[in-house]
């Protein structure tokens, strides 16, 4: 498996060894649900268990794994290109451009037995398998996958806190570089340019920035703005570090802000920090939300999601995909256990004013929560 030649940061990126423990665990849960093979498309699973980094397209591209064997799936023309890529080391079947991967794939699992599919393969890639194998030998192979890589390993804990920190000193470059006129354009060039110098992996994966009355819009406004005089501001960026998201958010005014905004503010820190309180190991995933809510409501604000409070959930998983599982949302009976990593960002928005949203994550320990970034300290000071 290639090495990372750039790599410049104080964490290591994941190796070899902790793919190939990964495979075990995956190995383990498949003979316990009784899949004879499970099968990964281009997907950030096929990155997570093999380390192939593969962008997708109509041509199928993953690996089969069975009880001992791992075998690389790829068009025959590009098999060059995959040998070139950093990737545990695998038998590799190549089709060509008249063959139907589905039909490699049958004869590779053998006659018998269920094969899993990757939960993110597209549609028509389904029916193709399906026509191949039969529907009655296919299973979803998403509740094994995702039990795996919702608990993070140190090196992942590692790599994320590295990553929000990062972040977190681009937040503070945005904020530097706010003036009345600054156009929400120029601060987005900023933040990519700032995410790329501080080493990650291709800039900014995102950047939102909203001023005035575009804050209240969760996912911003269309068209550029320019920062007027007593606006609020809404920024919400992330990167990605070996592949694991960074997502942060702050919400603040140049100067001290109005009352009401203040007011607002306020309620959101106490809320994401109702949250962060219920965030213990074998409480639901719905209890973060519950908590926060309570905090929003006994403010007269909401109920449930009602506006002005908060119209979305708590929040959202976090690793190599920037949304996944966990989800800290009401009603669900996940329980939260130790290395779940998720955002806290319960935003209140007020229609047609103004939103606060402040997002921090989380990780979670044998005895809580732990901050990967500590929380904003007011609505007017640095991030």
């Amino acid at each position: 498996m290639p090495t990372h030649q750039s790599w410049s940061h104080p964490v290591p990126p994941v190796g070899e060894a902790e793919r190939r423990e990964r495979l075990a665990r995956l190995r383990e849960a498949m003979d316990a649900a009784g899949h004879a093979g499970l099968l990964l498309g281009s997907t950030e699973s096929l990155r997570y268990f093999t380390g192939l980094v593969w962008h997708p397209s109509e041509r199928f591209c993953g690996a089969l794994v069975t009880r001992d064997r791992l075998t690389f799936v790829v068009p025959g023309f590009e098999g060059s290109r995959v040998d070139s890529l950093p990737h545990l080391s695998g038998d590799v079947a190549l089709w060509q451009e008249d063959e139907e991967p589905a039909e490699l794939v049958a004869r590779l699992v053998g006659p018998a037995g269920v094969l899993a599919l990757d939960e993110q393969i597209p549609l028509f890639q389904y029916h193709r398998f399906a026509q191949a194998l039969g529907r009655d030998r296919l299973a979803d192979a998403g509740p094994v996958v995702s039990a795996l890589r919702m608990i993070k390993s140190p090196a992942e804990i590692a790599l994320i806190r590295h990553a929000m920190g990062i972040t977190l000193e681009v937040q503070a470059a945005a904020r530097a570089a706010m003036r009345p006129g600054v156009r929400a354009s120029e601060i987005v060039a900023l933040i990519d340019a700032e995410h790329r110098r501080r080493g990650a992996d291709d800039g900014s994966t995102f950047a939102i920035v909203s001023f005035g009355e575009a804050t209240a819009l969760p996912h911003g406004a269309d068209g550029d703005q320019i920062l007027a005089v007593g606006d609020l501001i809404l920024v919400d960026t992330g990167c990605r570090l070996d592949g694991y998201h960074s997502d942060l958010t702050r919400t603040y005014t140049l100067e001290e802000p109005p009352a009401e905004i203040a007011r607002i503010w306020a309620i959101e820190r106490e809320a994401q920090e109702a949250a962060f309180a219920a965030a213990r190991p074998g409480a639901p995933c719905s209890a973060p939300d519950e908590a926060a809510r309570r905090v929003i409501e006994a403010h007269g604000l909401g109920p449930g999601y009602a506006l002005p409070g908060l119209p979305h959930r708590t929040g959202h998983g976090l690793g190599l995909e920037i949304h996944e599982p966990p989800f800290i949302v009401g009603g669900s009976r996940q329980l939260l256990a130790a290395g779940m990593c998720f955002s806290i960002e319960p935003m209140i928005v007020v229609p047609g004013r103004f939103g606060v949203r402040l997002e921090d994550h989380v990780h979670v320990t044998e005895t809580g929560a732990a901050w990967f970034t500590q929380p904003a300290r007011t609505p007017f000071e640095a991030p």
